[in-house]
C-alpha cells in the first residue's frame, strides 16, 4: 500500500506529538511517498519549535536529521503547473496541493493531520 504524507503528519512523529501514534500506526507496512518539499516544509517546523523552546534547540534538530537520514521515505517531484491549478481549483495553498496532487498521481491515500487538506476534493 502507497501513502502520501504531509508535513503535519511526520512533524507529530518526528516531534513525538499528540498524534505521533496513531500517524505511525497508519504508516506501519506501506510504502510511504511525499514530494520533496516535505523536507523543506519540515525544516521549518524544526526552526519554530528551537526559536520557541532555546535550550531544546539542539534535540529538535536531532530529531530531524534522525528522521532525514534513516526513515525510508520515496520522494517525488511534482508538477508545478498541475499544482498551481490544483491549489487555483480548490483552495489550498500549492504547499498543500502538491501533497493533495503527488497522492492522486500515485494513486495513494494522503496521511495528513491537516483538516482542510484531508477535506479536499482529490
Amino acid at each position: 500500500m502507497r501513502l502520501v504524507v504531509d508535513a503535519s503528519a511526520i512533524g507529530a512523529l518526528i516531534f513525538n506529538e499528540d498524534a505521533a501514534r496513531a500517524v505511525e500506526a497508519r504508516l506501519q507496512g506501506a510504502s510511504v511517498c511525499a514530494p520533496e518539499l516535505l523536507k523543506s516544509e519540515l525544516a521549518s517546523i524544526a526552526l519554530k519549535k528551537a526559536r520557541k523552546n532555546p535550550g531544546r534547540s539542539a534535540e529538535f534538530f536531532g530529531r530531524l536529521d534522525e528522521f532525514l537520514r534513516h526513515r525510508s521515505i520515496q520522494w517525488h517531484d511534482v508538477n508545478h503547473t498541475d499544482v498551481a491549478i490544483l491549489a487555483s481549483l480548490t483552495g489550498l495553498s500549492a504547499y498543500d496541493a502538491s501533497y493533495l496532487w503527488l497522492a492522486g498521481w500515485l494513486e495513494a491515500d494522503l496521511v495528513t493531520l491537516d483538516q482542510r487538506l484531508a477535506g479536499a476534493p482529490a
